[in-house]
């Protein structure tokens, strides 16, 4: 009888709770999925070797690079930046500033710092991270100089902002980009104490055992730039590069990509997989290359894709897809 006076009291109840506008029959309510979000992480540091919050948790910037600014310099806008983050999902993004060939740098600084200007500005103003990069493989110490003053003046108070020395050094030595770095350094941090300085290795930013033995001292928040195209660079180069993680050196991935070195060639897609697994476990954090539309497997677009974002999955070639895939499963 208690049973059955439970159960009456029970219907009663259901029944008098609901209205015309919530029916009995309505579905049953569950719990919603967590939302993902896109996330700036304020001040970076670096806390024993690991990119960190001011508070020292660890955390994970993922992204892209955008091609060189003088030869693909129409995705160089705020649009584009915007919907990288909003569609792709990057917290991340690097500009590539050419520095040696007809029409970069060196024969247009204007043109050049107005492409980086416009990238860093859309950066700064969507909560991104944006890497600006002396994209060269030869030492122009006097004019990086003064071109990292400039940006440092312009955006040191802005922690959005992380300076890249030099891309890829490809013959000079250690001892070589050491001393370059540590010039350019100090003019940084007259500037700017505290944002991040990215660092080149031999070798196109691959010798960073090298580094390990002889790094930049007495100076903080510097990490050493490691770059892999997965069809050419195997287990060799990450178990050199997981020797120096684990030795303590602060490594950074400011380029990186699933096919062979010359940027072209098929991709492989187990090396890249690989490669990705090592830097999510490591919280390591990585750009790949490129937001361009040349002829070549490395370049993300079509040349039918908007100068402004908003690209459609036709316009995107496969290395691209495999990208936006990454960011958005590992967000």
């Amino acid at each position: 009888m208690k049973k059955l006076i439970f159960f009456a009291c029970l219907l009663f109840c259901s029944c008098s709770e609901a209205s015309d506008s919530d029916p009995i029959t309505s579905p049953p309510m569950t719990s919603p999925e967590p939302t993902k979000e896109v996330k700036f992480f304020g001040q970076l540091q670096v806390t024993n070797g690991k990119l960190t919050t001011s508070d020292g948790e660890a955390v994970m910037l993922r992204g892209v690079s955008l091609g060189w600014h003088n030869w693909w310099p129409r995705f160089y806008n705020s649009s584009a930046v915007k919907f990288l983050k909003s569609d792709w999902n990057a917290n991340l993004v690097r500009a590539a500033m050419g520095i040696d060939p007809a029409g970069a740098y060196l024969d247009n600084p204007t043109l050049a710092k107005e492409k980086i200007k416009a990238v860093v500005d859309a950066a700064i103003a969507e909560d991104m991270y944006v890497i600006i990069d002396w994209h060269s493989h030869e030492l122009y110490p006097e004019e990086a100089k003064a071109f990292f003053i400039e940006m440092a003046k312009t955006y040191g108070d802005h922690p959005h902002v992380i300076y890249e020395l030099f891309n890829e050094p490809d013959y000079e030595t250690w001892e070589e980009v050491k001393a370059y770095s540590e010039e350019i350094i100090k003019e940084i941090r007259k500037y700017d104490p505290d944002n991040l300085i990215l660092v080149g290795s031999p070798t196109w930013s691959q010798d960073i055992h090298v580094v390990a033995q002889n790094p930049i001292l007495n100076q903080k928040n510097i990490m050493y730039v490691l770059h892999f195209y997965a069809a050419t660079h195997k287990d060799y180069l990450r178990e050199r590069a997981e020797k120096v993680f684990k030795d303590g050196l602060p490594i950074f991935v400011s380029e990186c990509a699933g096919m062979e070195a010359t940027g072209d060639g098929p991709i492989d897609a187990a090396s890249w997989n690989a490669w990705l697994s090592w830097m999510e476990s490591r919280k390591i954090s990585w750009a790949a290359w490129s937001i361009a539309d040349k002829d070549e497997t490395c370049s993300m677009l079509l040349p039918a894709a908007s100068s402004d974002g908003a690209w459609t999955d036709s316009q995107v070639k496969p290395w691209g897809k495999l990208v936006k895939k990454a960011l958005e499963e590992n967000l």
